[in-house]
């Protein structure tokens, strides 16, 4: 169904297009007044009447068919490309520290820092050696 509106919707689009490019504009007129060839091809009247009526008739399917994609887009269930939330996470009562001889570690931590080799005053590398 949408496939077909789209369609029409297309069609009808490119011939309303087509339609108003084909129409001549006001000021055309006053050239054939001065002695200029006139249109004779739809009558002696010119295109107008016809043109007029067919560019209504377009411009109707074209709101029509507007308005039907406008209102079947709006009824159609879309998937997301967002995840569902997570469940959340219930989180634990932290237990209360323990008093008595268990509460205190077993040894003290002692922070050792690691030694630099002995080095000698004259045979370091950047200073060109001995």
């Amino acid at each position: 169904m949408n496939i077909a509106i789209i369609l029409i919707h297309v069609v009808v689009s490119l011939a309303l297009i087509l339609i108003v490019l084909l129409q001549t504009g006001k000021g055309a007129d006053m050239g054939a007044a001065f002695g200029g060839s006139s249109q004779t091809i739809f009558g002696s009247a010119g295109p107008a009447g016809f043109l007029n009526k067919l560019t209504t008739a377009a411009a109707i399917v074209f709101m029509l068919t507007s308005l039907s994609l406008a209102l079947l887009s709006g009824r159609q269930i879309r998937g997301t490309i967002m995840r569902e939330a997570p469940p959340p996470v219930e989180q634990s009562a932290i237990p209360a520290p323990q008093s008595g001889p268990t509460a205190q570690p077993s040894q003290p931590s002692a922070v050792t820092q690691p030694t630099a080799p002995d080095a000698q005053e004259g045979s370091s590398p950047a200073s060109g050696g001995k």
